[in-house]
């Protein structure tokens, strides 16, 4: 049997949705920030969907229970850095992908060159820092969480609502605690609830949005928040207004 023509290009499936741009989502250089169990799935999705240049950013180290919902990590990879294993069993899955780990916290990169970054984290600090410096850096930034058979994404561009807009007084409480089972000098609160199809579902809302933004089809995106509620199979969209007091809109008043 002959291949067929078309079959031999590896994305003529996603070509034949008229306005996404693959050339453009190859080409973009994006950051991951966070490469536990939304990480993972958030890189499948970016790896079979043609990103061509990713960052991984994460300083923690493999533990036996990320197993059940890391796709990228295997048995023995204990005490491994999460961002490396990605990176190294990422390049089997696609080959000509950069993959760029990055061993550190996110509050030390100083390198904000990126079209597009993915948050994938376990604590409110570490999403507000990247949400302010992606906002000031007018990075279109796509925000993603899971709790259990719960999750919510929401996208954040350099207008409208970023994510500290969304915030309470019980988020405030909370940014400093970190719920993640390594790191050193962070407190330690019970563990969230975790599971594989939630994660799944969030992570593809994360980068179905991405490549809207980077199609140019801004108008097709998030301009909320999206639930997920897997108990009952839904979805709701809930508006944040802007929130004028809101420090990374400050810069922006007249």
């Amino acid at each position: 049997m002959r291949v067929r023509e078309y079959d031999s290009d590896r994305f003529d499936r996603m070509r034949r949705i008229d306005w996404l741009d693959i050339d453009r989502i190859h080409g973009s250089k994006c950051l991951v920030v966070g490469a536990g169990a939304l990480g993972n799935e958030v890189v499948k999705c970016m790896l079979l969907a043609g990103f061509g240049n990713i960052s991984i950013a994460d300083m923690d180290k493999i533990v036996r229970s990320n197993m059940s919902r890391c796709v990228f990590f295997r048995e023995g990879d204990e005490q491994k850095n999460k961002a490396e294993v990605i990176a190294e069993m990422a390049h089997n899955l696609c080959p000509e992908t950069k993959i760029a780990p990055i061993v550190s916290r996110i509050q030390d990169l100083e390198d904000w060159n990126f079209d597009l970054v993915f948050g994938c984290l376990d604590n409110i600090s570490a999403r507000l820092h990247v949400n302010s410096h992606a906002r000031y850096h007018g990075i279109p930034y796509v925000d993603g969480a899971t709790d259990g058979f719960r999750g919510k994404a929401q996208v954040v561009l350099d207008s409208g609502p970023c994510l500290e807009c969304g915030m309470n007084g019980s988020h405030m409480k909370l940014i400093d605690e970190r719920f993640s089972c390594t790191g050193g000098g962070t407190v330690f609160v019970p563990k969230l609830a975790s599971e594989i199809t939630t994660t799944s579902v969030i992570a593809a809302i994360q980068v179905r949005e991405a490549m809207k933004i980077l199609s140019g089809r801004r108008d097709l995106c998030i301009r909320n928040v999206i639930y997920y509620d897997g108990i009952l199979g839904t979805m709701e969209c809930l508006e944040i207004p802007e929130d004028r007091d809101c420090p990374n809109h400050l810069s922006g008043r007249n």
